[in-house]
């Protein structure tokens, strides 16, 4: 449609802009509201289409992290006249109360009314039934940069869903809260391809979701290599290097801190080990545990000597400190955090953190280049 290729311009010729301002920082979402709001002779067209959709409806895949201001955004999108229709939810739920792995299932959102369809379990993907009256949809959801985060894999898979049916995909772009970093292994999609891992990108990949999405159409890592029909809506006045910006919402129940967030890309390893962190505490990915062993990382200052890098000592120390051999799962699950078998043989073999990630280097290397086509954010 042309006022896809209207608005995509206007999206992105904006983007360069925003790197140098001062202005407050605007989401996505609050952009389209902008937009919707008070339409210009070049987005009229497109805000007309979501208001009075080609014989479908709008969905939208959103949870407690879709707002606008102190809004959700389905309430917002209501308001402003937008017809939808019906809305799908990551892991955690629409709400995010639901705890990691939780079963979740459909159902009514009782503000609304609208139905609501579970993408986790084992409906990942938007059936073809389920996408059938829709013509637009859009995603908003907060990513923490993290490759594990599932709702990466949520964004992989309505993609492939919008793909396939010929479907608008409009991406509301959000802070990355880890996006000052770019680090880990780069995952072995061959061996280690799941739901906590999906694409051959690090641990910490420095971007958006917006970014994110865009990348994943133009490498063609959809089925079959499909290109999503995409729009993303950048923010204003986003700066991907910013250390420590708090998010608004807790993405997820685990999550509750930006002292979580932060230490989320070190310690989710240990979803792969005989430790815990701090699940069903005050202050969970805040500390680790085995047994009445402790290891409290409420105040430490992650990655003290460089913030942009993975700290792999509360792995290495935990390590040291397990008796040997019950510090590993014996599911292959370690691995497919890490992304490969070698991060669990170093360890093993006792490298030490700086030989541990001199063997990352080519692979980071070769991902900046691919990441460079996608930034929207010098």
């Amino acid at each position: 449609m042309l006022w896809v290729a209207i608005f995509s311009q206007l999206i992105v010729s904006c983007a360069h802009a925003q790197q140098t301002s001062t202005m407050p920082l605007r989401t996505g979402a609050e952009q389209l509201m902008e937009i919707i709001n008070h339409p210009t002779e070049s987005t009229t067209d497109m805000v007309q289409d979501l208001r009075n959709p080609n014989g479908g409806g709008v969905a939208v895949v959103g949870n407690q992290t879709s707002i606008v201001g102190s809004t959700h955004l389905v309430d917002t999108l209501l308001a402003c006249g937008v017809n939808v229709t019906k809305i799908f939810c990551p892991e955690h739920g629409f709400r995010g109360t639901a705890a990691a792995g939780a079963h979740i299932d459909n159902s009514t959102d009782p503000k609304t009314g609208l139905p609501i369809i579970s993408l986790y379990g084992k409906n990942k993907k938007p059936s073809p039934e389920q996408m059938a009256d829709v013509d637009y949809v859009v995603f908003d959801l907060q990513d923490v940069g993290c490759r594990f985060y599932t709702y990466l894999s949520t964004l992989h898979y309505v993609m492939e869903a919008c793909a396939e049916r010929g479907i608008q995909l409009i991406v509301l772009d959000r802070p990355n809260p880890n996006g000052h970093m770019l680090d880990g292994p780069v995952l072995d999609t061959a061996r280690y391809r799941s739901f906590v891992g999906m694409h051959p990108v690090p641990v910490v990949y420095g971007m958006t979701i917006g970014e994110y999405a865009q990348m994943i159409n133009g490498e063609g890592w959809l089925a079959n290599h499909a290109r999503c029909d995409l729009t993303v809506v950048s923010m204003q006045g986003y700066k991907r290097d910013s250390v420590g910006y708090e998010l608004p919402v807790p993405p997820s129940p685990n999550l509750r801190t930006a002292q979580a967030v932060a230490l989320y890309p070190s310690l989710c390893f240990f979803e792969g080990t005989n430790c815990g962190v701090g699940r069903g505490t005050d202050y969970p990915f805040e500390w680790v545990t085995y047994g009445t062993d402790t290891l409290d990382l409420r105040s430490y200052s992650v990655g003290e000597e460089d913030p942009d890098l993975i700290d792999l000592w509360p792995l290495i120390e935990m390590y040291r400190r397990v008796p040997q051999g019950k510090f590993f799962l014996k599911s292959n699950f370690f691995e497919k955090l890490a992304g490969t078998t070698e991060l669990r043989r170093q360890i093993e073999a006792g490298m030490d953190e700086n030989e541990i990630r001199a063997t990352w280097q080519p692979g980071l290397e070769r991902f900046k280049e691919i990441r460079e086509k996608y930034l929207i954010y010098q």
